[in-house]
């Protein structure tokens, strides 16, 4: 018994022992990991294509989000404030605010889910406010009245029709209104022509108005009336190279052009900017003694036109007086820099101590000489300063706000580079470098502006911070060639038929990448919006074998629809830049360049951003590209707003892109 007890205990040892080895031994069946959470895009998007979006890039991508400036909007007439627009953390889209004092607290005077950023005070007294605003991006603006004590908003026109406020009419509060007819109102959806309608308008009665003029075509702006109030100066837009000086009677709306004078076949661009306090002259800026745009002054007695920045070798923007006509502030875009420039009674004058970066809006107060600016700079975005001119003394209106995790302070200042071009010329380029942390040469997105005729600036990046900053990825912006800020000869070369020269400009930059140490030209993304998004599938088609990806919001697809689909108001206009589609010979140009019909070269990933309600690049150009990729089996990434137009205003719609826009990257560049 002893024994067998022995042998059956040895027994189970040895059991139990092969059993705990084998358990041991054995793979052990773990559990599936759960799902990484993803970002839901808001009712109005509709994704095809995107992966789920991890809930991971949301936090960080908000930090960035939630960096806003504040943008100049008018001072009162009588008092010391100020209208800024501004989109506070969480809010969707940006509003108008009041500022009492330097610093105050800005009060909130409209709440829309569509963005407020032009209004004007009533000119007298400041007892309303009159601002403009489009419904879901489609840029149909209407004129409305707001009282700043209840907030109650009245409507002033007439929703068929496409309005700005121009000017003021100061003495009866009379507004000058501009008015253009809408292509869904039109029988068959557009129209051959547009007349630009001027009224007087009573924004206490609105019903009240008076018809001042019928003007051919679609491009006035920048309107501004005299000081005895008879006449009104306004601009006629033809084309990026070309624009007019009219004078308009307020009483019987004859009309006259001032420059080019009659019988000059100069053809050059020229701007209104003021009326001096004397009502004898006109500043306008114009590029007629140039290549650049200076700032001049038109005598109307005797026609005399004086250069008053002829010694500055860029384009001048600006040119405000004070109420006196002692003081006149304007701007310099030094390679891509906005300075300040200051005179006092003509002679230059010393400028003040300003935080740095780049000067955008300027504005001086009717009944003092106060001077309002705003400065942006890759630390921060808007932020709106005023400078006393009898002392000198700057004061900041307001502070951006921001993520109290994020040290923008640390935000290096972007650089300009330059490059040879296929034929010898020289392109510049804004270059934005992920911190020394990121070692080796670094992925690059190349973010090609609109416009065409825009350009790429030193300053506030946004979001493309969160790129920079938190991915390693550079950026780089070019300006190519039909960039605006290099004179009017290099803004010239890419019309018409020259079109595709912008593209070998592309492919000039990524040569240039090449010999960069800290930048990788083999992982260069191009990205764009509006003609920067045909820039970036005119990439995907002709530069497919250099790229990794493309990314067109409310890009181009196909020049001829294109032209023949975009609002009516500014057709015309686009016929200059782009070519006249109605000639059958431009019509089999723009055919044969679209990438539409070439979209048979794309093979590296695309990613297509649209709003529904875009008037000026229809949503059927992205549809129509992306229908053409599906149908032949290529992958590629779809994004729609049915609430958005030309770009994302809405935050929570901006948001989900952006956060596929990283996947996308991370995807084609990080891999």
């Amino acid at each position: 018994m002893n024994l067998h007890r022995a042998l059956v205990r040895a027994l189970l040892a040895v059991t139990t022992a092969t059993v705990l080895a084998a358990c041991a031994s054995a793979p052990r069946t773990a559990a599936a990991p759960a799902p990484e959470p993803a970002i839901a895009p808001s009712p109005a998007l509709r994704a095809e294509g995107l992966p789920p979006l991890p809930q991971r890039l949301l936090a960080p991508i908000q930090r960035w989000t939630a960096v806003s400036g504040h943008n100049f909007v008018d001072w009162h007439p009588v008092r010391r404030e100020m209208l800024v627009s501004h989109r506070p953390p969480g809010a969707s889209t940006t509003q108008l605010f009041r500022v009492r004092a330097p610093l105050a607290v800005p009060e909130p005077l409209t709440d829309a889910t569509d963005p407020v950023t032009m209004a004007n005070w009533e000119p007298r007294d400041g007892r309303y406010i009159v601002f403009a605003r489009g419904s879901g991006g489609n840029e149909a603006f209407q004129l409305y009245r707001l009282d700043p004590a209840t907030r109650a908003v009245t409507l002033l026109t007439d929703p068929d029709q496409r309005h700005a406020l121009q000017a003021w009419v100061k003495s009866i509060s009379l507004a000058v209104v501009t008015s253009v007819p809408l292509d869904r109102t039109a029988v068959g959806g557009r129209r051959s022509e547009i007349t630009t309608t001027v009224t007087l308008v009573d924004p206490l009665q609105p019903a009240a108005r008076r018809v001042v003029a019928q003007l051919p075509g679609g491009g006035w702006f920048g309107a501004e009336v005299s000081p005895d109030e008879r006449q009104l100066a306004i601009t006629r837009y033809l084309s990026a190279s070309e624009s007019e000086v009219w004078l308009i009677d307020l009483e019987g709306g004859q009309r006259r052009r001032l420059l080019p004078a009659a019988g000059e076949t100069l053809r050059a661009s020229h701007f209104v900017a003021e009326w001096t306090p004397d009502g004898r002259a006109l500043l306008l800026t114009s590029d007629r003694a140039g290549e650049f745009r200076e700032l001049m002054q038109l005598e109307l007695a005797g026609s005399t036109l004086t250069r008053l920045s002829a010694g500055i070798s860029w384009d001048t923007g600006g040119g405000t007086l004070s109420a006196d006509g002692r003081w006149l502030a304007f701007t310099a875009n030094v390679d891509g820099r906005d300075e300040l420039r200051l005179r006092d009674r003509g002679a230059e004058h010393a400028l003040p101590r300003l935080p740095g970066g780049s000067v955008g809006r300027i504005a001086f107060h009717r009944a003092r000489a106060e001077l309002a600016l705003v400065v942006n700079s890759a630390q921060g975005p808007a932020q709106v300063h005023s400078v006393d001119m009898a002392s000198g003394a700057v004061q900041a209106w307001t502070r951006p706000t921001a993520d109290p995790a994020l040290d923008l302070a640390r935000i290096p200042d972007q650089q300009i580079v330059r490059w040879r071009a296929f034929d010898g010329r020289t392109i510049s380029g804004v270059l934005t470098l992920p911190p020394a942390r990121y070692a080796g040469p670094r992925p690059v997105v190349m973010a090609m502006h609109g416009g065409p005729e825009s350009q790429a600036k030193q300053g506030w990046q946004g979001r493309l911070n969160f790129l920079v900053q938190e991915l390693g990825v550079a950026v780089l912006e070019p300006n190519v060639r039909g960039s605006s800020g290099y004179g009017k000869s290099f803004l010239a070369l890419d019309n018409g038929r020259l079109r595709e020269d912008s593209v070998k400009d592309m492919g000039s930059a990524i040569d240039w990448v090449a010999t960069q140490p800290r930048l990788d030209a083999k992982r260069v993304l191009v990205s764009g919006g509006s003609y920067g998004g045909y820039m970036a599938l005119a990439a995907s088609v002709r530069l497919a074998d250099r790229i990794a990806g493309a990314v067109s919001v409310v890009g181009i697809s196909n020049f001829v629809s294109f032209l023949e689909n975009t609002e009516s108001y500014r057709r015309d206009l686009r016929r200059v830049e782009y070519g006249d589609e109605r000639d059958p010979a431009m019509r089999a140009f723009l055919q044969g360049i679209s990438p539409l019909n070439l979209a048979d070269n794309i093979g590296k990933p695309l990613f297509v951003v649209q709003g529904k309600n875009d008037p000026r690049v229809p949503w059927t150009e992205s549809e129509q590209i992306v229908r053409r990729l599906q149908a032949r089996g290529t992958p590629v990434w779809y994004l729609l707003a049915d609430n958005e137009g030309h770009g994302f205003a809405r935050r929570e719609n901006a948001d989900f892109y952006f956060a596929a826009l990283a996947t996308f990257i991370e995807q084609t560049l990080l891999r």
